[in-house]
């Protein structure tokens, strides 16, 4: 899915408006020094697929004007691709003949999960979804959220390269219109 397709697919879910929307494309040079300035401290072991959601929610959150993601907010994180670069390096660890190679937890989305909720300093409905149909993606992540509305990101790794969005939604009864 390009990013022309998720822009397009944003703008069409009846009943709800955008409150923000931030893409990282590259991510800033910074970006994790400033990470790590929000949090206090460098996260730890997370690897950079999740540092960069973590880092891709904080920002959509501050251009929504939040200081913290509503209780009863759904966060849904989305990828076609995952943690790649984590999953071949445990690959390649696991050949050497490491019991439990270092790489593994990094290689796992719900770890990402975990690290967002810790981070944002929020409890709730999460989950990761994989996904080619980005109307199809919008419609399902906003499914049953209330209003407190919805924090969706987009992830994808190739390598070095990382790219990041994210949509902090409302419905549209929330805005007062």
């Amino acid at each position: 899915m390009d990013r022309a397709e998720l822009t397009d697919a944003a703008g069409s879910l009846p009943g709800w408006r955008i409150a923000a929307h931030v893409v990282a494309d590259p991510p800033p040079p910074d970006w994790r020094d400033a990470l790590a300035v929000r949090l206090g401290a460098r996260p730890r072991r997370i690897g950079v697929w999740a540092e960069s959601a973590l880092f891709g929610a904080w920002q959509c959150l501050d251009a929504a004007g939040e200081s913290v993601l509503p209780p009863g907010a759904r966060l849904r994180v989305a990828s076609l691709s995952g943690p790649q670069a984590a999953t071949r390096a445990c690959m390649t660890q696991l050949r050497t003949g490491l019991p439990m190679p270092f790489d593994f937890m990094q290689s796992q989305s719900g770890l990402m999960l975990a690290a967002l909720a810790k981070g944002l300093a929020w409890q709730g409905d999460a989950s990761f979804m994989v996904c080619r149909n980005a109307p199809l993606l919008m419609r399902t992540a906003a499914c049953g959220a209330g209003p407190d509305g919805l924090l969706l990101g987009w992830i994808e790794q190739d390598g070095d390269a990382i790219r990041s969005e994210w949509w902090r939604w409302l419905p549209e009864a929330a805005s007062g219109a």
